[in-house]
């Protein structure tokens, strides 16, 4: 049977015949998948920690200044 003819009858048949061969669906593409190592998930998982530590480090202190010259700015118009 071809591979056409196959995925054709499961999605005409009923519910429970689509459900299976979605399922089966699944299960093949998951075979398929490569997993990450461990120490491919800890270098990557270091890596984003990081990342977002100096880019908040970075925002707080483009923020402090931004604030610094908002209030200056306030006072010159205030005064």
């Amino acid at each position: 049977m071809a591979a056409g003819t196959k995925q054709i009858s499961a999605t005409t048949g009923g519910p429970l015949q689509r459900l299976r061969a979605y399922i089966g669906e699944i299960e093949r593409e998951m075979r398929l998948v490569t997993w990450p190592s461990r120490e491919q998930i800890r270098a990557t998982t270091i890596v984003v920690l990081v990342t977002v530590f100096a880019f908040a480090v970075f925002f707080g202190i483009v923020d402090y200044f931004l604030a610094l010259g908002q209030t200056k700015l306030y006072q010159i118009f205030t005064q």
